[in-house]
């Protein structure tokens, strides 16, 4: 039996978002990832052969700056150090993490593809593509530079703690809509790396380019401000015209039908209720 763990992964530092979330306080909603990823491994169903660990995340925000182009730089760095020594200790064979904003993915899965010597297609469902890189000096925001870190194309030094380094020609974006910026999308021309849109994301033309791919194990980030808006909210995004939550689980089945998925995230989740819950009750005297 392979050995499967959780990953609760809680990095909130990725994100630059407050100013999307007005309706909360700035400290709440830029830490709101964290206690995202804490529900996400509450909500999930149990299963006794998968162990949990979870990666040790500050919760310091008090004097955030940008360097080398990256927000909470050395946040990021010993975290991610964090990760990968649990991934190094514990040796997993899959691999299932719940984030925190999307950069969660990046030792998870550049863990495995080395793992797995190189023989992994990475399947990013987002709205977004996260090909941003720290010098564009637009967003320093590190969620935005996941798939890039993957790629390897980031920081030094973050390059050089990672295990490997994932092939353009290996990577699939499921749900794109939203470029932000037409150097993102020019960037992923250079790259070459293909995409569906929300109304072309099926089972079958998903399938049809990993048989392309020619990849045995598939990666598998899901961001949920993938999903239609008018049919819940679960992230920070609210891009309209997104996919329906069936379609998405249709889509990762069929998937797993196919082929071998040793990498699942599930990030991205910003509980604006339970945060305000969480204030209200910390308001009442009966809890103090």
């Amino acid at each position: 039996m392979s050995k499967t763990i959780r990953l609760i992964y809680p990095q909130w530092q990725g994100g630059i978002i407050s100013h999307w979330i007005p309706e909360l306080k700035p400290e709440d909603s830029s830490r709101g990832y964290y206690i995202g990823a804490k529900l996400l491994s509450i909500l999930a169903p149990q299963n006794d052969n998968h162990k949990t660990l979870e990666v040790p995340v500050s919760l310091d925000i008090k004097n955030r700056e940008i360097k080398n182009g990256i927000m909470d730089y050395d946040f990021i760095i010993s975290q991610t150090k964090n990760a990968l020594d649990i991934l190094n200790k514990n040796n997993p064979d899959k691999i299932i993490t719940f984030g925190g904003e999307c950069s969660v993915s990046v030792v998870p899965f550049t863990y495995l593809n080395k793992k797995y010597d190189n023989d992994a297609a990475l399947i990013w469902i987002d709205a977004h593509p996260d090909i941003t890189l720290p010098e564009d000096n637009t967003y320093a925001g590190y969620h935005a530079m996941a798939v890039s870190s993957c790629m390897g194309n980031v920081d030094k030094e973050i390059s050089s703690i990672l295990t490997s380094k994932i092939s353009a020609d290996k990577i699939l974006f499921v749900g794109l809509r939203d470029w932000e910026r037409d150097e993102i999308k020019k960037r992923q021309e250079e790259y070459s790396i293909p995409h569906f849109a929300p109304q072309e994301a099926s089972s079958e033309n998903i399938i049809k380019w990993l048989k392309k791919c020619n990849a045995s194990k598939v990666l598998i980030h899901f961001d949920l401000d993938v999903l239609e808006p008018n049919e819940i909210i679960a992230a920070v995004g609210v891009s309209p015209n997104g996919m329906k939550i069936n379609e998405v689980i249709k889509i990762i089945n069929d998937i797993a039908k196919e082929k071998d998925i040793v990498g699942f995230t599930i990030a991205e989740h910003m509980p604006r209720v339970e945060i305000m819950l969480k204030n209200m009750m910390e308001d009442l005297d009966l809890f103090k």
